[in-house]
């Protein structure tokens, strides 16, 4: 039988340490969207990389946007839609980049998405990482 050792402490320089986050403990702040709050969980200025919670009230839509990059999202809570189908809870999409769709939940969500690059909205300026 193999006899267990305590591992060696792995200590990395402070830019190279994990940083660990609780969403809980952040506010919800309002998007420019009616009815779409956000957690910036983490972000790049340099590359416009950024990982987001949000939390959208029923109803609520986020207009017409093309990705600049890739975009991933599972969706937590509620239903999350486009034109092109339906991600219920438990469930994730993602769109390429150069796709371009907007997006609603009927009953309200709460969604993890990461984006390669901020979106591109129609109508509205910025991006849900610009202060």
């Amino acid at each position: 039988m193999t006899e267990l050792h305590a591992a060696r402490p792995i200590v990395n320089p402070p830019h190279l340490q994990s940083r660990y986050i609780d969403p809980d403990q952040m506010e919800w702040k309002q998007s420019q969207f009616p009815g779409i709050e956000a957690k910036v969980l983490w972000s790049d200025p340099e590359s416009g990389r950024s990982t987001i919670l949000f939390k959208l009230a029923a109803g609520a839509v986020v207009p017409a946007h093309t990705h600049a990059g890739v975009e991933q999202t599972w969706v937590l809570e509620g239903t999350f839609e486009d034109d092109e189908g339906t991600a219920l809870a438990g469930h994730f999409v993602w769109r390429p980049a150069e796709n371009r769709h907007e997006a609603r939940t009927p009953t309200g969500a709460v969604i993890l998405s990461t984006f390669d690059r901020p979106n591109v909205f129609d109508n509205a300026e910025g991006f849900y990482t610009d202060d």
